[in-house]
């Protein structure tokens, strides 16, 4: 693979400038940390443009631009759905619903966090305790995922190891995350955002001007439906521009349910409960402040979101007429007629000497990206690689498919070596601003909501030791998991199941203590209850890819991957389509037959709805 890998001083000079401005902002931000509230919340005080673009890129993350932009070089562009849907509820419906809501209720209680928050609505410690504890346990996931994305381009574009990209990912988050508390984090969240801004609009830009303009490139890509590979067709791809076949009852519809449920439905809603994102609403003054952030959030969440679906499908169309600058070797033949093979990839060790290309991830042989087109006839030729770049007549080589590799392969053969810098900065931006934000809540949920909950140990100001402590466990469990799977769909799969969980667990307590001054205590524990331990079920018994992944599903079964393989689609069914609306229905009625909280409480959490006091002219 002829990818950017020797590390000149010219980019030696551009990540140590990166870095040292991501330090100076962590420290400004350590020298603006004077008391717990400054540590946790920002002080309250922050300006509407630094909590929109800190909400942005503590949302975006290489999960969605390495993730899920290589999982729309394998499904296509229906993915775009879940960009609206980012918009519509993670930044329209969030903020000008949830966010005054959430701002004011946490000023009116003091919450700091939160799992401090849902507690003190509802006067539980157990609550909070939950909730603290689900998300120290689960978070790590998500965060291993983020950390995954970022070390596999760092590995593949400058030839290291897959394991020191990963410790340099830990360190220099943990530099200014640590000491600086959530004032650092934002600091630095808007310094890389706007990285992330000007790289997404060149990547943009270079695959439509490339591929002819955008009728052009959607016509090509369009055209291109018969490509699909076969296992994809099974499930239900019909191309690239096109939604999967939509139905119930046969495993071509499988697509269809993965793709709506998993991806696009389990991720767009569950970003309003995702505990680092609302705590972004309790950092600022009023809602005047909330407001100036919709547009500047919606604008970034279409850029960061829209470009890597957008330019994952079309990098299909960018293979496929300008052939990527790779070697490989006939894997397996699929349709000698037509020339269509499995390709792996090949470097020349020494003159006439080739070896398999590694996938730092997998440490497996890499494979070429979704569809390529080679300029010879894809022939084995007793082992010889076949070059992909001789002037010969086009034959089309189909891939594995790893969707975590296709982003990154497509930015080292095809754009220019500099840009191949920029984007590393842009995603090392990314990891390290969602990184920074998931440790930081990591820390606090730890500390403040377990440590100071069931110790009793705190006073007018939280430990801020205790979270720093707790911090760096939680970074080491995350470096762990990160370290030690490497299995295919990684990022996506993990981002997807921690989005659910706080979905289906957390929801429809934090909405209906909001709005609903009926939701009682009882109801709240036992929803996040139902939410908590379906998702669990669904995803240890039934969702095929996840269950058979952990393997308990084949202990039970005797072999199978899913309690309902014999019942299709069922597997391919996110947990969160069952989960939630059951956490709902649990909230509604057991609130509605349990002790309703206490009024002058209620009075509190909601003055707005309180009787007028009497004045005297």
């Amino acid at each position: 693979m002829t990818g950017h890998s020797a590390v000149g001083w010219v980019d030696i000079v551009v990540i140590l400038g990166y870095l040292l401005t991501t330090v100076y902002l962590g420290w400004l931000g350590y020298q603006r940390t004077r008391t717990g509230a400054d540590y946790l919340v920002g002080g309250r005080s922050v300006h509407p443009i630094i909590m929109a673009v800190s909400y942005g890129a503590t949302f975006i993350s290489t999960a969605a631009i390495v993730g899920f932009g290589g999982v729309a070089g394998l499904f296509g562009m229906s993915l775009l759905w879940l960009t609206f849907l980012n918009i519509g509820v993670g930044i329209l419906l969030a903020f000008t619903l949830l966010g005054e809501p959430t701002r004011r209720l946490g000023h009116h209680l003091g919450a700091h966090t939160f799992p401090e928050l849902l507690g003190a609505r509802y006067q539980s410690k157990g609550i909070q305790i939950f909730a603290g504890l689900l998300i120290f346990v689960f978070m790590p996931l998500y965060s291993a995922a983020v950390m995954t994305g970022g070390a596999v381009f760092a590995a593949t574009q400058f030839d290291v190891d897959f394991e020191v990209a990963l410790l340099v990912f830990a360190l220099i988050t943990a530099a200014y995350v640590i000491p600086g508390g959530l004032k650092a984090v934002m600091y630095t969240d808007t310094f890389q955002g706007l990285i992330m801004i000007l790289a997404m609009a060149y990547l943009l830009l270079f695959a439509y001007t490339s591929l002819g303009g955008v009728s052009a490139a959607h016509q090509y890509l369009t055209g291109m439906a018969d490509l699909v590979p076969a296992p994809l067709q099974a499930m239900g791809h019909q191309g690239w521009t096109a939604m999967p076949k939509f139905g119930w009852g046969a495993t071509g519809y499988d697509l269809w349910w993965t793709v709506i449920t998993a991806i696009i439905l389990g991720v767009g809603i569950g970003v309003v409960a995702q505990p680092q994102l609302v705590v972004r609403f309790m950092t600022v003054r009023s809602r005047r402040e909330l407001d100036r952030a919709v547009p500047i959030g919606a604008v970034f969440i279409l850029f960061m979101t829209g470009t890597p679906f957008a330019v994952g499908s079309l990098s299909n169309a960018w293979f496929a007429q300008h052939g990527p600058l790779l070697k490989g070797q006939v894997v397996k033949e699929i349709d000698a007629e037509r020339g269509h093979a499995l390709v792996g990839l090949m470097k020349e060790t020494s003159p006439g000497r080739w070896e398999p290309v590694i996938n730092p991830k997998t440490n497996q042989p890499a494979t070429a990206p979704m569809v390529v087109v080679a300029h010879q006839p894809a022939q084995d030729g007793q082992g010889a690689p076949v070059d992909l770049v001789s002037g010969r007549a086009p034959t089309v080589v189909y891939a594995k498919g790893d969707a975590d590799q296709i982003i990154p392969t497509f930015i080292n053969t095809a754009l220019p070596r500099w840009f191949g810098l920029v984007f590393f900065l842009a995603l090392l931006a990314a990891a390290m601003s969602t990184m920074s934000s998931q440790f930081h809540t990591i820390g606090t949920a730890a500390g403040r909501d377990l440590y100071e909950r069931i110790t009793g140990k705190h006073g007018t100001e939280p430990s801020v030791l205790a979270m720093r402590i707790a911090i760096v466990i939680g970074l080491l469990v995350s470096v762990s998991i990160s370290y030690n799977v490497r299995e295919e769909y990684v990022i996506a799969r993990f981002t997807a199941i921690f989005f659910g969980l706080c979905a289906a667990t957390f929801l429809p307590a934090y909405v209906g203590g909001l709005f609903w001054r009926r939701a009682t205590r009882v109801g709240a524990l036992a929803s996040m209850t139902v939410g908590m331990l379906v998702s669990l079920f669904w995803l240890l018994l039934v969702k095929a890819k996840e269950a058979s992944a952990i393997g308990l599903v084949q202990l039970v079964t005797g072999g199978k991957t899913s309690l309902l393989a014999d019942y299709p689609n069922w597997p391919s069914v996110d947990p969160i389509i069952i989960a939630l609306p059951l956490a709902m229905l649990t909230l509604i009625l057991v609130s509605a037959v349990t002790k309703p909280s206490d009024p002058q409480h209620l009075r509190r959490c909601f003055p707005q709805y309180a009787a007028p006091q009497a004045t005297t002219l």
